[in-house]
């Protein structure tokens, strides 16, 4: 089956499971587990034939070698080299390390470096349009599971990322599962022999909460290999509580897809593969092997699902806060019970003005960008839905290029020129400039504070300015509910998204 009809079954939000092989694909300081630990030991020995000697010391009865034990020893040799070595190369290591100790904090200088080393964002050349593309998915996906410590995938999706017990006390919607450690916490990072001793212990709890998530979400793993140990712990895991002939695990084997990296291939067939456990059970999963991700990508960035994951995140919040005893009135109107899903609605809000929208008028300006950069069209049917004021500044041209059925675009674009015509014939001649970026502007004496966005607007309008360097400037202004930066948004938006980018001669 094709990746787009595949993708196109799924009634709920996906979940991503996401390994190494993700941040090797679009990061240049990114490693294997292999690949981290030769890296540190060579960094602090200057030796290759150390790191073979401990993995020597590694090999397991079946032949592979065991990365834990490895790290363990990688570590001792780390920690006791530094202690002998104040002031060495790895002094701002050793700086940290007896800051925190100062503190009554105990931290592993080897984790303190691994931290370090994998906190840094250095993206490969030629992976925007992919990235750009991944972006667009994160308003259908739920949550996100990685083994990985560094922060790429949080920053790209603006999840909150979990670790340890957090995942406990989290809302699924819009999280990141860091099972194995983040770098913004070293003293969590699991990687040594006794870290998953203990994470063994822990993890029953943590596992029952991915439990949840595989049951009732679809499952898509990326960055790892169909062998990957990963995976094949979680499918034990999940086949030790759910009998592996029941309709139950049926359904979770058909939500399972695992994107395996074949360097080069454009396939885009979704085809059965069987994964034999430790006690011969066979688990029939789907697995895509390919190097065009961009096409998956803009497969789950398509999928229309009645309610937006954020939105899904939102009500969790409140409903949250119901559980634990917050003050807030629950009203039923009808028989739930007897009603189809298409005629409920669920409604959170002020008691004294509940109204079916997801977003005001004011959320949507807010989060332009971020709207543009996911193609959130099912989000931008709300605008029919809205009242927006025949004097009110809003910016219809990226939206409406977005979703073409929205119905008020028209008289909205019509209205946008016209407030732009009202600030163009207004303008005092110190605002009308020959300047063409924006910190000649607002370094320019002669343009009073207060007339200065005035003096913006012309440049934008007049195509002086970059608007690369106006959307930085919008993105990093903090209030972006008061008319002043709607004004700038709407000159923005026109200029780039309307057919005309010419208003002065008109």
């Amino acid at each position: 089956m094709n990746i787009e009809s595949f993708i196109k079954q799924y009634n709920n939000h996906p979940v991503l499971f996401i390994g190494a092989g993700f941040s090797l694909r679009y990061l240049d300081n990114s490693y294997t587990w292999e690949g981290l630990l030769k890296h540190i030991c060579f960094e602090l020995t200057g030796n290759k034939e150390i790191y073979l000697d401990f993995k020597a010391n590694s090999r397991k009865s079946d032949g592979t070698y065991s990365f834990e034990r490895i790290a363990s020893q990688v570590e001792e040799l780390f920690n006791e080299t530094l202690s002998k070595d104040r002031n060495g190369k790895f002094k701002a290591i050793n700086d940290i390390f007896y800051e925190k100790m100062e503190e009554g904090v105990k931290l592993s200088r080897f984790k303190i470096y691994i931290s370090q080393i994998q906190d840094i964002k250095v993206f490969k050349e030629k992976t925007n349009q992919e990235i750009t593309a991944l972006k667009k998915v994160r308003k259908n996906v739920g949550s996100v599971i990685t083994t990985n410590y560094d922060n790429l995938i949080e920053t790209l999706f603006d999840f909150k990322p979990l670790v340890g017990n957090d995942i406990l006390l989290s809302n699924p919607y819009g999280s990141v599962y860091k099972i194995h450690g983040c770098v913004s916490d070293p003293e969590k990072i699991i990687i040594t022999e006794d870290d998953y001793t203990m994470f063994e212990k822990k993890y029953e709890l943590i596992r029952a909460q991915l439990l949840s998530l595989f049951i009732h979400n679809p499952i898509i793993f990326i960055g790892y290999s169909i062998g990957d140990e990963n995976i094949r712990k979680l499918l034990k895991t999940v086949f030790t509580y759910v009998e592996a002939n029941t309709e139950v695990a049926e359904k979770i084997k058909s939500n399972f897809l695992v994107v395996e990296y074949e360097e080069g291939s454009t396939n885009l067939e979704v085809h059965d593969h069987d994964i034999v456990l430790e006690d011969m059970i066979t688990i029939r999963i789907n697995k895509i092997k390919t190097d065009n991700f961009e096409a998956i990508y803009n497969s789950l960035a398509a999928i229309e699902l009645p309610v937006s994951a954020m939105d899904i995140r939102k009500v969790q919040n409140v409903v949250k806060e119901i559980y634990e005893g917050g003050d807030i009135a629950v009203s039923i109107v009808d028989d739930v019970n007897n009603l189809k899903n298409s005629e409920k609605v669920l409604a959170i809000g002020n008691i004294n003005r509940i109204s079916y929208d997801y977003q005001t008028i004011g959320e949507l300006i807010e989060n332009y960008f971020n709207i543009i950069e996911e193609e959130n069209f099912q989000l931008l049917k709300l605008i029919d839905k809205q009242k927006i004021n025949t004097e009110q500044f809003f910016p219809i041209f990226a939206f409406s290029n977005i979703n073409t059925n929205i119905e008020k675009s028209q008289e909205l674009k019509i209205q946008q020129i016209r407030k732009l015509k009202d600030i163009l014939e207004g303008l005092k001649p110190n605002q009308i400039n020959n300047h063409t970026s924006l910190e000649q502007i607002l370094n320019d004496t002669n343009i009073s504070n207060s007339n200065k966005d005035n003096a913006i607007i012309y440049g934008i309008i007049n195509n002086d300015l970059s608007l690369n360097e106006i959307e930085k400037y919008l993105v990093r202004r903090e209030n972006k509910q008061i008319t002043s930066y709607r004004r700038l948004l709407c000159a923005y938006d026109y200029v780039k998204y309307s057919e005309r980018t010419e208003l002065l001669s008109e």
